[in-house]
C-alpha cells in the first residue's frame, strides 16, 4: 500500500515554475492528468481524466499566466490544488466536469429566477392594466371614456391590491376589494343597480387585464373570471326577463321630456320607444333597412334575438326621427358622436335617462318593450298575438308556430299608430312617479 502511495506521489507535481514559463508549444505533463497547454501566445491547464461512465475526458482549469515566475508558480500551485479536488471527486465517483456543467447550470437558473421575481415584482396588476389601456383601449375609444375606463379601475381597486404583483393576485381577495366597493358607491345614495352596475364593469376590466397578462405570461390565472359567478350571488336576486319599466300612464309625461332632449342619443331612445324595439335594433339599424315611403323597417334576421326578420310600421312620429337623422352618416342611422363610422355604445340611451333622471325609474329595456307592453295588454289596445308580433316574441308552441303564419300587418300597423298616439297626448302637469336622486 505504502508502494503505491509512493507511486502516485512520484507521478505528481513533474513541471517547475520555470518549466511553465518557458514551455513551448504542445502539452505538457504535471502527472496525475494535470496538462498545461501551449498553442501559440496563450497557454491553459487542462485536466484529463476517466469518468465513471468510462469515458475519458478533459476539463479545462483557467488561463495559465506566467509572465514572471511568480505567476508562473501560482499559477501552477493554483492548477495542481483545482486537480487534485478533481481526483477526489473522480474518488466518490462523481464526474468532475458533469458538476461544475451542473453548479454552471444552476447558477443560470437561479439568476433567471432572480431576473424573473424582480420582473414579477415590476408587474404589479397597476402596470399591466395600464399597459393594456394604453394598447387596447386608447385605440379603441374616445379620449373620454378611455380615461373613465382606467379611472374606474384606479379610483375602486384599493392600493394593497392595485400594487401588487399580478400574479400573486387571488380571487378571493379579489371578490373582497369589491365588496369594498359596495359601501363606497353607497355612500354616494345610488340605487342599488347602479352599484352592481359598477362592480360588473370593474370586474369586466379586471377579466381584461388578466386575460391579456396570461397571454404575456404575467401570470397563470384568471381572479377576475373566477369571481363572476360569486359576484352575481352576492347581487340581489332579479327575476328572468324582468326590467324596471315605467308606468305606461307616465309615458306620456316622460316622452314630452324626451323630445325636448338634444343629441342623437335623446332620438335614438325615443325612435326604440316609438318601435317597441329592442336597444341593439335601434343602435345597429341602417338606413338600407328602411322603406319611409311604406313607412317600414325591416330588421334582418342576423339582428334579432329570434334570429328571424322583423317587419316595424312606423308612426308618423318615427318618421319624422328618422328624417332628421338623415345626413349624419351613409350608412348608420344613430351614428356614435365620439368614435369616426361606429354605432353608439349601449350606454348611450342610459346616460339619456341618467340626464332626464329616470335611470332609478326604469332600464332602456323596461321603457321600450315592458311599458309598451303593458299598455297594449291592459286597455286591450290590440290581441296578445299582436301585441306579440309587435314585440317580435318567438312562439313558445312549436306546432302552433309551424301552422301560424298571420303578420297581423294590419293590426300590427294601427297598434304602433295608437302607441303613438298616446304618447303624443298632452303629459300630466305632475309625474305619478319618484324621481331618482
Amino acid at each position: 500500500m505504502a508502494t503505491t502511495s509512493r507511486r502516485t506521489a512520484a507521478r505528481l507535481h513533474l513541471l517547475t515554475a520555470k518549466q511553465v514559463q518557458h514551455a513551448p508549444e504542445g502539452d505538457l505533463s504535471d502527472g496525475g492528468g494535470l496538462l498545461l497547454r501551449v498553442r501559440g501566445s496563450s497557454a491553459s491547464w487542462v485536466f484529463r481524466f476517466t469518468a465513471p461512465s468510462g469515458k475519458r475526458r478533459e476539463m479545462g482549469l483557467g488561463v495559465c499566466h506566467r509572465g514572471s515566475p511568480g505567476q508562473a508558480g501560482d499559477s501552477l500551485t493554483g492548477a495542481r490544488d483545482a486537480a487534485h479536488k478533481g481526483r477526489e471527486l473522480l474518488r466518490s465517483g462523481i464526474d468532475p466536469l458533469k458538476q461544475k456543467e451542473d453548479a454552471r447550470q444552476a447558477e443560470r437558473e437561479a439568476e433567471l429566477a432572480r431576473k424573473a421575481d424582480k420582473a414579477r415584482d415590476r408587474r404589479t396588476l397597476a402596470r399591466c392594466a395600464r399597459d393594456y389601456h394604453e394598447r387596447a383601449i386608447e385605440p379603441r375609444l374616445s379620449s373620454k371614456h378611455s380615461a373613465q375606463w382606467i379611472a374606474s379601475l384606479e379610483n375602486h381597486v384599493p392600493a394593497a391590491l392595485w400594487h401588487k404583483p399580478i400574479a400573486d393576485v387571488t380571487a378571493p381577495e379579489l371578490l373582497a376589494a369589491l365588496a369594498e366597493v359596495k359601501p363606497h358607491e353607497r355612500a354616494r345614495n345610488l340605487p342599488a343597480e347602479r352599484v352592481h352596475e359598477t362592480l360588473t364593469r370593474i370586474r369586466q376590466r379586471l377579466d381584461a387585464v388578466f386575460e391579456d397578462a396570461i397571454f404575456h405570461r404575467y401570470c397563470d390565472g384568471n381572479p377576475a373570471a373566477a369571481i363572476r359567478r360569486k359576484l352575481r350571488e352576492a347581487m340581489p336576486r332579479q327575476k328572468p326577463g324582468q326590467f324596471a319599466a315605467l308606468p305606461f300612464q307616465d309615458a306620456p309625461a316622460f316622452l314630452a321630456q324626451l323630445r325636448d332632449a338634444q343629441g342623437t342619443a335623446a332620438r335614438c331612445l325615443e325612435f326604440a320607444v316609438l318601435c317597441a324595439a329592442r336597444t341593439s335594433e335601434a343602435l345597429l339599424a341602417t338606413w338600407s333597412e328602411f322603406d319611409l315611403e311604406a313607412g317600414v323597417w325591416t330588421v334582418p334576421a342576423e339582428r334579432m334575438k329570434g334570429e328571424e326578420e322583423h317587419v316595424v310600421f312606423l308612426s308618423e312620429r318615427a318618421i319624422a326621427i328618422l328624417q332628421g337623422q338623415a345626413g349624419l352618416h351613409a350608412s348608420l342611422v344613430f351614428p356614435s358622436t365620439v368614435l369616426e363610422d361606429k354605432p353608439m355604445s349601449n350606454m348611450a340611451m342610459l346616460a339619456v335617462l341618467d340626464r332626464l333622471q329616470m335611470r332609478g325609474c326604469t332600464t332602456v329595456h323596461g321603457l321600450c318593450r315592458s311599458t309598451f307592453s303593458t299598455w297594449a295588454n291592459e286597455t286591450a289596445a290590440a290581441r296578445p298575438d299582436v301585441i306579440e308580433a309587435c314585440l317580435a316574441h318567438k312562439e313558445q308552441d312549436k306546432v302552433r308556430a309551424a301552422y301560424n303564419r298571420a303578420q297581423f300587418n294590419l293590426e300590427r300597423r294601427a297598434l304602433l299608430a295608437a302607441w303613438a298616439a298616446y304618447l303624443e297626448r298632452p303629459a300630466a302637469q305632475v309625474l305619478t312617479f319618484e324621481r331618482a336622486a
